[in-house]
């Protein structure tokens, strides 16, 4: 619930006078609290902190416990308490005020360096250890908080932002074209698929689940736990007790997170994972007499929906379904008039101080958090996570699977069922399985183009830094099994996602959480049985009878309809069009651009939409491809 500093001098003199206020100062655009400094011998901590619990109220951050010489910074909720005040042993009377960095301390008293592992929500902290003389902190199992550092032979220092590290004696703002480079080169959303390297050359960024030690001006990295391992197959004896499982692990993860003195929130389409989220978490604030603000995105009225019968960008028929049936909640539909992915760009690089992919989205999602801010929300749910965990089990990739296994009997059987219940021809399924199954048979493109300038990717040699790291590029794999264990082995998406979610909550004092990507639910799901996810062709069919009840049967049941987020983002853009173009052209002048980017696609890429595109065009490569060039062509001019 905090922004925090540090900084640890290693040799005399003493750290530079007024270095931890000058970090400090870079914290000043964000909500506060208050707003703290502890120094001690060679060491300095500060936190910008944002009061979410009712805990953490008058908190005093850093904290310094005097008797056992430590001294914290934290920015943490945590979700186990009373699995920690067991462990623990706290006094029943001390447990409702108890903060959570007084908790966190408690459990490093107890556990040593091997204490985060104990520990279940988002967290990102250090502590000055006075009597060994050392620095060590933490971030959660799936970076949902942020710690950023630099470390050379003076010092090591720390922030949950990077702003505060340019503060320091010395330092040079440049940006790290290896990190560049995989930006431009990975097609997928994902900005790198190194989760220690940033934007900035010497700005460094711990990995999730991970810890380190600063002792003697020697930094030790290490990884305390792991998602997937280890993972035991769950065996249940029927469908309906996995069903109970699910539901019970859920309730929990969501119940956990709804803890905050303020409004609660949640986003909502018209889909299975937030509705999930918001069907679970209604029904427990009522019992606490609180409603659930709920937040969905609608398009602009003028907007005309070209997407196929299938798909719909207007997803409020759905969303009004799941409001009516579950109750205990005040809807909010939010269509940001003269908002669009162009008028957001600078607003965007300054918050996350990197380039980014995510523009269709971009307006609306910081849109909510405005919203959402003016209802005195506190904590704003949310249920991106869910397409991995509760709702994982998508049809194709199960056949493919059965497929290339010769389980053709059961395949014959779960295909015809799937074809009734989506309405779609077995034979057109069946081409689609094949091709999932064995993607060397489909030499269709798949339509991204590449940012990166060719010579500066040979030049970077990126491509092969990527299939060193055996990067999961989109189509690059068939086995969708393999590909799941390695998200949540790498966590590449979470992290990165964790990197928005942090800047988010600091801007406007609201606290994202994702029951969905909560540990205990994701270890849960990998241990559910291949088959209670693909189940009588009905896809996802384990939340969907999870949540029997908890959601209506339109929503609950829906296999054949889908929402498009993101279809009217040309549409919201073609008064300013123009303007775009003449950008773009000059980035094509650029003398940077010109040897990082794709130029000469930028040119194609240009002709082929031309000066007046159709909203149609919306999902083109080329449309796409565009706007990701200008986004970091102004990331460079910024630099400059």
């Amino acid at each position: 619930m905090s922004a925090i500093v540090g900084i640890h001098h290693f040799n005399e003199p003493p750290i530079e006078e007024h270095t931890i206020q000058k970090m400090m100062q870079a914290l000043q655009k964000y909500p506060a609290d208050d707003v703290r400094i502890w120094e001690g011998n060679q060491i300095s901590l500060g936190c910008h902190a944002q009061w979410i619990t009712p805990e953490s109220v008058n908190e005093q951050l850093p904290y310094h416990d005097v008797k056992h010489r430590l001294a914290i910074a934290t920015d943490a909720i945590l979700d186990n308490r009373e699995d920690l005040f067991e462990q623990l042993q706290v006094d029943s009377a001390l447990r409702a005020s108890m903060t959570d960095s007084e908790l966190i301390v408690l459990a490093y008293r107890r556990w040593g360096i091997d204490s985060p592992q104990y520990l279940v929500g988002d967290f990102a902290f250090i502590i000055w250890d006075e009597l060994k003389q050392y620095l060590f902190g933490a971030r959660d199992l799936l970076g949902n908080r942020t710690l950023y550092y630099h470390h050379n032979n003076r010092h090591f220092a720390c922030a949950t932002v990077i702003p505060p590290l340019f503060a320091l004696s010395g330092f040079k703002r440049q940006f790290n074209e290896s990190w560049l480079a995989e930006f431009l080169a990975i097609p997928s959303i994902l900005d790198s698929s190194n989760v220690q390297s940033t934007a900035y050359n010497d700005v460094f960024h711990l990995p999730p689940a991970h810890s380190f030690i600063v002792a003697n001006g020697i930094l030790t990295i290490r990884q305390y736990a792991s998602l997937v391992s280890p993972v035991e197959s769950l065996r249940l004896r029927s469908n309906e007790e996995y069903e109970e499982a699910l539901r019970s692990v859920f309730l929990k993860a969501v119940t956990s997170k709804l803890r905050s003195r303020k409004q609660v929130g949640s986003s909502l389409s018209g889909g299975l994972d937030s509705g999930a989220v918001v069907s679970f978490a209604a029904k427990a604030l009522q019992k606490e007499g609180k409603i659930l603000h709920t937040y969905s995105y609608v398009p602009p009225s003028d907007f005309v929906d070209w997407t196929s019968k299938r798909r719909f960008a207007d997803e409020r028929p759905y969303i009004y379904e799941t409001v009516r049936h579950v109750g205990n909640i005040a809807d909010h539909y939010l269509d940001f008039p003269n908002r669009s992915s162009w008028s957001e760009i600078n607003d965007w690089l300054e918050l996350l101080e990197t380039p980014y992919k995510c523009f269709e989205n971009s307006f609306w999602m910081s849109g909510i958090f405005e919203e959402a801010k003016k209802q005195d929300v506190g904590v704003l749910l949310t249920g991106a996570g869910g397409n991995l965990s509760i709702s994982w089990g998508s049809a194709i990739d199960y056949y493919a699977h059965l497929t290339k296994r010769l389980r053709l009997v059961k395949l014959k059987r779960e295909l015809g069922q799937f074809s009734n219940q989506i309405g779609i021809e077995k034979s057109w399924l069946l081409r689609m399985i094949v091709k999932t199954a064995f993607p060397l048979l489909d030499r269709s493109s798949y339509g991204d183009l590449a940012l990166i300038h060719p010579d500066f990717a040979r030049e970077s040699r990126v491509y092969e830094r990527l299939k060193q790291r055996e990067t999961r590029l989109p189509d690059s794999t068939s086995d969708y099994i393999k590909s799941r264990y390695y998200e949540f082995k790498d966590l590449v998406f979470p992290h990165m996602t964790g990197k928005m979610e942090t800047q988010l909550s600091l801007r406007y004092g609201i606290w994202e959480r994702d029951p969905t990507y909560d540990p205990r639910v994701i270890r849960f799901c990998l241990s559910v049985p291949l088959d209670q996810y693909v189940q009588n062709g009905v896809d996802r069919s384990l939340i969907r009878r999870a949540t029997k009840g908890h959601l209506p049967d339109r929503v609950r049941l829906n296999q054949r309809y889908r929402g498009v987020q993101g279809a009217d983002w040309i549409h919201r853009m073609m008064p300013s069009w123009r303007m775009f173009t003449d950008e773009l052209r000059q980035l094509c002048q650029d003398s940077v651009c010109v040897r990082l980017l794709n130029i000469e696609q930028v040119k194609k890429s240009l002709a082929a939409i031309g000066e007046s595109p159709r909203p149609d065009q919306a999902f083109d490569s080329n449309a796409r491809f565009l706007m990701r060039s200008l986004i970091v062509y102004r990331f460079m001019k910024q630099l400059a």
